[in-house]
């Protein structure tokens, strides 16, 4: 069975130490390159989308998640307060939604401005027991992919659905495959905020802009402060969890006393939809490096080029290549150690897409010769061919290793 912990570990992209603590995996310059191909992708999508990201802090006041509802609806998944003296005690954050209230409140809005999408790729904690911990698919130490956008009643379903449409968009470039849609509602208990004409109206409002899409309704699972839409995915294990949410809140603007003016001047509350596309990296990559074995995509592999010059007489030549590539923006290696067949082989093991062999002939002639992952080789070529090839796969998120056409 595949596993993402083995792969992690033989293709260097993390390490899990006990003396960093269970539950926070540290990151390898392999593990890095591809996660930040992929949190470049994802902030440009949302960019161009009409998100503007922010940064706020990991951590705050006591008070913040008192008012937030957090910590008397989600207390038992949060770490302890950090007393710093009798009346200052910090907490680390278990969501990011309680900054991005504060963003929304930073000044005056208008409905002009509305939808108000804030963005953010930002850490979370969540204080998860040792035996549920495992790999990257459950941690403590929580990179998510998040926002909040703020947005009037009227404007809930037609958000909803651009967000669907830009949960699909991102799935199709990352190779996820989900393995069904769920309509988290409210079930039996206290564990929930809000009255009941809020939770029928967000339900309302999700089950409208779920038409057309088959899914399965889940009582119980919605979260403390409304119903939700999860998009699962089901690892190589065959457990399944949720990667992509949209979620409503109309909680949060209450409590928060968020308000905008309306076009009659009057002030209204926003309802917050919480979403994100993809998730945690955390519990996306250990989704990704499962679903390829290991083989990413060429856009956002590790390495994307190695470089094999067939013996030493070539090595000069292969390492101008290689800055050739870097300056065209590839990440690319040049391997010098042992034979070239043993090289070939270490490639392979490595999952890189292309190895560029330069030999005595190529040099001379400014070709290098390239070989896919798959195994097939490529006549020789001009270097400038070769790094457009790779380029326009590249550029265009392409799971296949040769340009369309």
């Amino acid at each position: 069975m595949i596993d993402h912990r083995r792969l992690g570990r033989e293709l260097e992209l993390f390490v899990s130490d006990p003396l960093a603590g269970a539950g926070l995996p540290i990151w390898l310059p392999a593990g890095a390159a591809a996660r930040h191909a992929v949190e470049e992708y994802v902030r440009d999508l949302e960019r161009r989308a009409g998100y503007r990201h922010v940064y706020s802090p990991p951590l705050g006041k006591r008070e913040l998640f008192e008012l937030s509802g957090h910590l008397g609806y989600f207390a038992d998944d949060m770490f302890p307060p950090m007393r710093l003296s009798a009346d200052d005690e910090f907490v680390l954050r278990p969501a990011l939604c309680p900054h991005h209230a504060l963003v929304f409140r930073a000044r005056g809005r208008s409905y002009r401005e509305l939808p108000l999408r804030i963005a953010e790729l930002g850490g979370m904690y969540r204080a998860e027991r040792s035996g549920v911990l495992g790999g990257l698919s459950r941690v403590r130490a929580i990179s998510l992919n998040d926002a909040h956008n703020f947005c009037a009643l009227e404007q809930v379903g037609d958000e909803v659905r651009e967000i669907l449409r830009l949960i699909r968009e991102a799935h199709a470039a990352l190779g996820v495959r989900p393995a069904g849609f769920r309509l988290s509602l409210r079930g039996p208990g206290e564990k929930y905020v809000g009255d009941d004409a809020q939770w029928a109206r967000a339900e309302e409002l999700l089950r409208a802009a779920l038409d057309g899409v088959d899914y399965q309704e889940a009582p119980g699972e919605a979260a403390f402060y409304g119903p939700k839409i999860d998009i699962q995915i089901v690892d190589a294990a065959g457990r399944e969890s949720t990667i992509s949410t949209i979620q409503l809140d109309f909680d949060k603007p209450e409590r928060f006393d968020l308000s905008y003016t309306a076009a009659d001047g009057s002030r209204q509350r926003p309802v917050m939809v919480h979403r994100s596309l993809v998730g945690s990296m955390e519990r996306l990559f250990a989704y990704l490096i499962e679903v390829h074995a290991g083989a990413f995509p060429a856009w956002y592999a590790p390495v994307q080029l190695v470089l094999l010059p067939v013996d030493d007489g070539q090595a000069e030549v292969a390492v101008d290549l290689a800055r050739q590539a870097e300056a065209a923006g590839l990440r690319v290696d040049v391997d010098l150690a042992g034979s070239l067949g043993a090289r070939i082989r270490d490639a392979a093991r490595r999952r890189i897409p292309y190895v560029g062999v330069v030999g005595s002939r190529e040099a001379a002639a400014g070709l290098v010769s390239l070989r896919l992952r798959n195994g097939r080789g490529l006549d020789p070529m001009p270097v400038a061919d070769a790094l457009g090839l790779i380029g326009a796969v590249v550029a265009a998120r392409s799971p296949d290793l040769l340009p369309a056409g």
